[in-house]
Parts: structure tokens; sequence; C-alpha cells
């Protein structure tokens, strides 16, 4: 009762009406007389404000004034941006052609390059060979003594798989939360990221494992080339089933926090190259 009679008295105060009058001064006649509410002051002042929200969007949306928002950039603009670094890129190797070129005819001034060695012009463009310092004595012992450590250490040779050549795409965007732990088992790492963030491929691949596990929540698998397999557990949901092909860089999950060992949303990640776990952070910048 006590809500309904302030509710009443609420609305009666806004839309009670106040009469605003203007007198002559000398004969004390009534000129203007209106009558105003609280209610009608907060809608001429909405109505105010919209249409002055109106006026500057129409501004803005239908003048250049557009093209200073942070983000939107028209095509004649993208178009001139991409000519413009092109020209720079142009720019650039002919100024590095330029200096090879007086630095190559400085050395034949100096004496350093014979004259007879030069076929044509054009060669003095091209790029010139990087002479290195001379090994010290200091230098030479540490890489004697170095590799006579490492002649016969082989389980170095053997602790890094054939992998290096290739190119991965980061998994999904997040921190590491657990690095890779081979002695506690933890054949991965941890990537703790916002709920549904895209999971994606690390490389080409097919889904050789999509499926729902109670320790490990969603769970896809991928075979890659150069025999590799990578899994992501602890999903949301799954958008890959098994036989799908997937690139690299392509969504095939999102991020959840599914399964008995999950801790939080989060992404375990395992890379395994000839059915022995790597240490992704290796191999990919997180």
């Amino acid at each position: 009762m006590r809500k309904k009679k302030r509710s009443k008295n609420f609305w009666k105060t806004i839309k009670f009406k106040y009469k605003l009058t203007i007198f002559n001064e000398n004969t004390l006649e009534e000129v203007v007389g209106i009558r105003v509410s609280k209610l009608n002051g907060l809608s001429v002042l909405l109505s105010v404000l919209t249409v002055f929200f109106v006026i500057a969007a129409c501004i803005i949306a239908f003048t250049p004034l557009r093209n200073y928002l942070p983000g939107y950039v028209n095509s004649n603009i993208r178009s001139l941006i991409v000519e413009n670094a092109l020209k720079v890129d142009s720019l650039q190797q002919v100024i590095e052609k330029q200096n090879l070129y007086i630095m190559n005819i400085q050395d034949i001034f100096s004496g350093k390059v014979r004259i007879d060695t030069v076929k044509t012009l054009d060669s003095l463009t091209m790029a010139r060979h990087d002479t290195l310092m001379e090994r010290t004595q200091r230098e030479e012992e540490f890489r004697k003594q170095y590799e006579e450590n490492e002649k016969y250490n082989l389980t170095t040779i053997a602790a890094q798989p054939d992998v290096n050549g290739l190119i991965f795409n980061r998994p999904t965007r997040g921190v590491i939360s657990e690095h890779f732990n081979n002695e506690k088992k933890h054949y991965g790492i941890d990537i703790a990221a916002n709920p549904n963030e895209s999971v994606l491929a690390t490389m080409d691949g097919t889904v050789i494992l999509s499926t729902y596990t109670a320790e490990t929540g969603y769970l896809i698998q991928i075979q890659h080339s150069q025999d590799l397999v990578s899994v992501y557990k602890h999903c949301s949901s799954l958008l890959k089933r098994e036989g799908d092909r997937v690139k690299g860089g392509e969504a095939i999950a999102l991020v959840g926090n599914k399964g008995r060992y999950s801790t939080g949303p989060h992404l375990h990640f395992e890379l395994w190259y000839k059915g022995r776990a790597i240490n992704p952070e290796k191999y990919i910048v997180f």
C-alpha cells in the first residue's frame, strides 16, 4: 500500500502543472500565461537532445568528417594509402641502390675494388658482399671447446624435432596460465581466455577426433603433415566433425570450462610429433 501511494504521489508530482505568467509592469495586465509540468519539461528536453543527436549524426554520416572517425576509412583514402605505401617501398629500394652505387664507387676510388672487375654500371647497384669480421682468438677457443663438448651429445639433437621450418597459428587469444611440464605429465599448455573465444586450427589438417569426455569436456584432435597432431581440450562446443578438412587459422571450436579437470575458462593445447609430446611454446608465439 505504501509503495502504491508513493508511486501515485510521484506521478502526481511530475504531472502537476505550474503556471508561468508574464505581467505588464505598468498595467499589471497578464501578457503570457503558460501551464508547464515537470513531465512536459523532460519531454521537451529529450526532444531537443534527440534533434541535436540526429543533426550531428547526419553531419558526420554525409560529410567528410566521417573520415576522422577511428576505424572508418573510405575506399578512396584506403586506395591512396596502399598507393603511397607502394611508392614508399619503391623509393626505399631506389635509395638502397643509390647507397650501394656510392659505396661501390668509393671502394673503386680507394682501391678496394679493381676497375677491371666492374663489368657494367648496373653491377654497381647490386648488393655488396658482406665482409665479416675475422674471428678473434677468444672466439676460436670458445668454438673449439663447445664443439668438443657437444661432439658426442646426441640427446640435444634428438630432442629437437624437425618442425622448425613450419608455420603455426596461435590456437586462441589469451594468457598462458600453466606451462608444458613433461615430468608432471602436463603434456601441453593452458591458455586462459574469454568464454566462447574462437579456437583456431594451428595448421592445415584433418579432424581425426571430435568428441566429449567427462575429464576434458569437448575435445578435438587434428592430424597435420610432418607427423604432427594437435589437441584442443576443455572446449564449450565443437564446430568441426571427424573427417573434416581444416585450414590453419580456421575456427574449429569455442573456449569453455567443460570437464572435471577444468579450472576456469581456458584452452588446454597439446602438440605431438611422431607420438611424443613437444612444448608448443618453442614453435608458436603466444
